[in-house]
């Protein structure tokens, strides 16, 4: 009786198999759309800190150039690192890292794009995850209590779930 239900149970839960192992989802049936996303992170710091890397002067070089592109390297290897994701053709990865002086620190915005069977919202994230840490790597020196906060999915466009758009009452 308890396999029965755990049975029923699972035919619900797409990453679980009918033992109740984790399996990568089959998309092959699902049409290949156009699917985007978009995620942020915050990344805060003193404003010592902040004044130096607008001015160019972390120990360890260009810190917002390395950070823009770790974010771009690493959504190009979200399947390697989040198990059960898709590998995808990624058709465009931008990622934006913006002084916010008010905080003091920066706002990291990422898109990215394909055309294939699943979504990107993983990517997205993964992206500016890693941009984030890779800004605080960078900056370590000059400050430890550098924080990440508010990874989040900002939108995603297409597949079959429908679009979706993160609304102010969940920021």
């Amino acid at each position: 009786m308890m396999q029965e239900n755990f049975e029923a149970f699972s035919n619900n839960l797409s990453h679980l198999d009918t033992q109740g192992q984790a399996q990568m989802v089959d998309v092959s049936a699902k049409a290949s759309t156009v699917r985007q996303a978009v995620a942020a992170a915050t990344v805060r710091m003193l404003p010592e800190t902040f004044a130096a890397i607008q001015a160019g002067n972390a120990p360890k070089g260009d810190v917002l150039g390395t950070a823009r592109l770790a974010g771009i390297m690493g959504a190009k290897q979200t399947a390697s690192l989040i198990p059960l994701c898709h590998p995808l053709p990624l058709q465009k990865i931008e990622v934006q890292v913006t002084p916010d002086p008010e905080l003091p620190g920066y706002q990291i915005q990422a898109i990215v794009k394909t055309k294939a069977e699943t979504g990107v919202e993983m990517e997205a994230l993964t992206a500016v995850s890693v941009a984030a840490l890779t800004l605080y790597d960078m900056a370590k020196a000059l400050e430890k209590s550098i924080q990440i906060e508010s990874i989040r999915l900002v939108s995603k466009t297409g597949g079959k779930s429908g679009d979706y758009k993160l609304s102010l009452k969940n920021v």
